[in-house]
């Protein structure tokens, strides 16, 4: 840039506009060079293959534009206002166009951010895996806020703004801030807690004892968490939540349970080892179930029923699949207790004293004489 300036000044017959003018022809040409060298060595960097390759390419381009734009306007204001001509634009445009580079660098180093994580995805969704995104986001995140502290510290510096006395006023400022920003801070710890601890991830379901709160995580924030409920209606839950409540993690169990207790009369006591027997053959022969542990057996004395307790761990933990298991085994055992010959369920008898019907009127019968 100094040699294109030491250039005009030495063509001392040239007019301002025509410099401005060979300069846009300058950009033109530069940027459409930019665009098709940058795009071309994309084209051969597949994001699949080359993950940091296309990322620091594709992120490039339009950064890399935007200087060229920034060095050729900096380059016209040179051509209206030469050097020793103006100090205020001597002084200020050096600063200025280190702030624009700065802005740009800033913006450059976001998009790789983007662009690596966007490749990662997509090297591990060609090898049959997939990117846990909630790590991805928190490394996004946190990367985002040294980029961003570190630009505007820059920018301060650049700008002549002290530091030292900032950090000293933050500090008195922060104490303040701290007393009123309580539940944002708290929150914004509780999501920092859910990054580090990795308590649920991003598509799994999970449940809050005691609340209304369960679904399928969709969006973990630095504010709020979203969770879409079941009936598809969506949770914004504050971050604070997860440092103070007991959190089930629906999609990480390794089995589900059908627990379930069976009538049968009274009468039909005699029946009860039989059923006993061929229920506990049927769940050792069933595939889906796992055969480490289960229990059927007689369980109780009801107050008007015999009570067998049946507890059983299916292997397939999709909702339909333990719906269909447990409809089976239920029908199954229901079907031995009636092929006993008992019945299933309480079943209540009650007594009725028959009512003796009234004595008719005697028609015929004669008139008591009255004395």
């Amino acid at each position: 840039m100094d040699a294109l300036e030491a250039l005009w000044i030495k063509g001392g017959g040239w007019s301002p506009w025509i410099f401005i003018a060979c300069l846009m022809v300058v950009l033109l040409v530069a940027t459409r060079i930019v665009h098709v060298v940058v795009r071309a060595l994309a084209s051969k960097a597949k994001p699949s293959q080359h993950v940091w390759r296309n990322a620091l390419l594709v992120s490039l381009s339009a950064p890399l534009n935007g200087f060229i734009w920034v060095s050729v306007l900096t380059l016209a204001a040179r051509a209206f206002y030469p050097v020793g001509n103006n100090a205020q634009v001597d002084s200020a445009l050096p600063s200025l166009f280190q702030v624009v580079c700065t802005l740009l660098m800033t913006w450059f180093l976001l998009r790789l951010v983007n662009n690596v994580r966007k490749n990662m995805q997509s090297q591990l969704a060609s090898r049959g895996s997939d990117l846990d995104q909630t790590a991805a986001e928190a490394v996004s995140k946190l990367a985002w806020v040294v980029i961003i502290a570190s630009a505007v510290l820059v920018v301060m510096q650049t700008l002549g703004i002290s530091i030292a006395g900032l950090l000293a006023f933050g500090g008195a400022a922060g104490i303040a801030v701290g007393f009123a920003a309580q539940n944002l801070v708290s929150n914004l710890f509780g999501g920092l807690t859910v990054f580090a601890s990795r308590i649920f991830k991003i598509g799994e379901y999970i449940i809050i004892p005691g609340t209304d709160l369960m679904g399928e995580v969709r969006h973990i924030g630095w504010r709020s968490t979203l969770v879409m409920g079941f009936d598809r209606k969506p949770f914004y839950i504050p971050n604070a939540l997860f440092n103070s409540s007991t959190i089930i993690n629906h999609s990480r169990m390794e089995r589900r349970c059908v627990e379930q207790t069976i009538h049968m009369r009274y009468q039909d006591i005699d029946k009860v080892e039989a059923v006993i027997r061929r229920g506990n053959e049927l769940i050792t022969a069933h595939p889906g179930i796992d055969q480490e542990f289960f229990v059927f057996r007689f369980d109780n004395y009801g107050e008007r029923s015999l009570e067998l307790f049946l507890y059983v761990f299916p292997l397939a933990t999709g909702y339909v699949d333990y719906m269909v298991l447990k409809e089976e085994v239920s029908l199954s055992i229901a079907r031995i207790i009636r092929e006993e010959g008992g019945e299933i369920l309480p079943v209540t008898s009650i007594s009725m004293p028959e009512r003796r019907p009234e004595a008719e009127p005697d028609e015929h019968r004669a008139p008591v004489a009255a004395h």
